[in-house]
């Protein structure tokens, strides 16, 4: 009991000598703070009474010296709060500067008190309540980061009112300026040649492979996703220059260094915390690299396979040439997937959350067009290996008759002979009667064109002629030969198909015009007419043909 009440006498006397401590350079900041006379000699000090104490407050003032903060006050000493104490303070620092007061900056310690002084003047105290306690760190650790600030504060606000150093400051910025501005042009007339030449570089490497079309090339999105990375480099290279450029200015002026000198630490740390995060990231990115580089050796291997069978250099019961192409992009597409998922968990911040979000919303994505989607490349799938249509085949699909242009994941397209592009999903390809003209148009595709002329005709003259006009048609091949059915009896007349075969299945309209125009020409020589599609009065007589006229001309006897 004796120990405990003397150890409580003494922490009461050392905390009654530090506020007596602090009571004596009050009214000097006090005094700073009524406008008081530059130089003159502080009031004497009042003594202190038993009530005076020291206390946290539950606020937090910072002291600012030209722009830099020095000190963080949080305790409330003697009734004045932290804000009344740090306007105390800038004050007494302001007229110590305009004094030209700078140092020496000092420290003395009274009773767990730090009082800080600018010559043999007094500014403030830091008291074991102005540290915080969250971030760990002791009174003499502060202390010796807020005298460092005050030097530094009190030199910089000294170089604010020296007219030859902020001369200097401002003829740097202007050449600093000068050299962002001639850079930024470089910038932007490289970004615009590069792009040209980037263009140019395709485009005669296309035209000397002659692997594709110049025009299929520009139309394409290549040359938009060049410009687009050329644009990306050039941003990103502007606002460094940028960037750098202001930080470099705002660290010239005293009042503005503060501002410079953290976007200059933001800078440094994010590109350090880049480098580090890179390096750690080394031995996670070489394993990515080893399954990429395993994936490409593994589709080389597949290409060239299939490009062999694509040839006929191999041949497989599974699989014919015209389905490997298609065969070697799914191979290719489901190989690649399957190294994505090997690689994913190597890559850095693949178990972050923006990671886990961007996975969900690709997953939201795909569900919700996925019933279209899948319907359409199942059916691509369907057209492909069922070989109903391939490229160059000119093909009757839905009524709608041309050349194959393209056979898609998604659809088919089809040029028409009008030149016209039609594009068909392939669920509706599937869906539809597909006429292939020129699968078997090595063998012979016949294509039909009919007449209807009446029963006083002898049926061989009508054959003899139709067939005299197919062989007036160019186009129409002689082997097989041309053909012509009675396809019906009607009641007035007799309906005759002629069938030919063209030589160019996409060049069917073309043929049958002109076989047309031939059929025209033909009766019109032999006097015969034509009664299709139908007449509405019979002419006298009867519709019957004399034997004698069933050889008529041009007609030749049976043997």
């Amino acid at each position: 009991m004796f120990i405990d009440r003397r150890g409580r006498l003494a922490r009461r006397a050392s905390l009654i000598t530090t506020l007596a401590v602090l009571w004596l350079i009050l009214p000097a900041s006090w005094s700073a703070a009524q406008g008081g006379p530059a130089g003159q000699p502080a009031p004497s000090p009042q003594p202190l009474t038993a009530a005076a104490g020291i206390e946290p407050s539950g606020q937090s003032a910072t002291v600012m010296l030209s722009n830099r903060p020095v000190a963080v006050l949080r305790a409330r000493v003697l009734g004045r709060l932290p804000s009344e104490r740090a306007a105390g303070a800038e004050r007494l620092l302001n007229d110590l500067v305009s004094q030209r007061i700078t140092g020496p900056v000092e420290v003395q310690t009274l009773e767990g008190s730090r009082l800080i002084s600018v010559g043999t003047h007094r500014v403030f105290a830091l008291t074991p309540f102005d540290v915080d306690e969250v971030s760990g760190e002791t009174l003499d650790e502060e202390t010796t980061k807020v005298v460092g600030a005050l030097r530094l504060a009190l030199a910089e606000a000294l170089e604010a009112r020296s007219p030859s150093l902020l001369l200097r400051g401002g003829l740097l910025s202007i050449l600093i300026l000068a050299l962002g501005s001639f850079l930024l042009l470089v910038i932007a007339r490289g970004h615009h040649r590069i792009a040209r030449r980037l263009i140019v570089a395709a485009e005669s490497r296309v035209g000397r492979s002659g692997t594709g079309s110049l025009e299929v090339l520009r139309a394409s999105r290549v040359f938009d996703f060049s410009r687009g990375v050329v644009s990306l480099v050039s941003l990103v290279l502007s606002l460094l220059v940028l960037y750098s450029a202001l930080t470099f200015v705002l660290r010239q002026f005293p009042y503005t260094r503060p501002w410079g000198e953290s976007m200059r630490a933001f800078m440094l740390s994010t590109l350090s915390r880049l480098a580090l995060d890179g390096v750690a990231a080394i031995p996670a990115l070489f394993t990515v690299l080893v399954i990429l580089v395993i994936a490409r050796f593994a589709i080389r291997l597949l290409q060239l396979f299939f490009k062999a069978i694509e040839e006929g250099r191999v041949e497989v019961r599974w699989l014919h040439p015209e389905t490997a192409q298609s065969t070697r992009r799914l191979a290719t597409t489901l190989l690649w997937i399957f190294a994505a998922v090997m690689a994913y968990p190597y890559l850095p911040g693949s178990g972050t959350d923006a990671f886990k979000g961007a996975s969900v919303f690709i997953g939201l994505v795909l569900s919700l067009g996925s019933s279209g989607l899948v319907n359409q490349i199942m059916s691509g799938f369907m057209i492909t290996y069922s070989r109903a249509v391939r490229l160059n085949d000119y093909v009757d699909i839905g009524h709608v008759e041309g050349t194959v242009t393209q056979v898609g994941v998604l659809s088919t397209k089809i040029r028409t002979p009008r030149g016209e592009e039609v594009t068909i999903p392939n669920a509706v390809v599937v869906a539809a009667t597909t006429t292939n003209y020129s699968r078997f148009a090595i063998d012979g595709v016949y294509m039909a064109t009919s007449v209807t002329i009446g029963y006083d005709v002898p049926w061989r003259q009508v054959q003899s002629m139709l067939l005299i006009a197919a062989s007036r048609t160019t186009g129409v091949r002689k082997t097989p030969e041309p053909k012509v059915r009675q396809s019906e009896l009607q009641d007035f007349y007799v309906k005759y198909t002629l069938l030919v075969c063209p030589e160019e299945p996409e060049r069917r309209f073309q043929i049958l015009s002109t076989l047309h125009e031939n059929i025209l020409d033909v009766f019109n020589e032999y006097g015969v007419q034509i009664m299709s599609p139908n007449y509405e009065a019979d002419p006298e007589g009867l519709k019957i043909v004399p034997k004698e006229r069933w050889h008529a001309a041009p007609a030749k006897e049976d043997k």
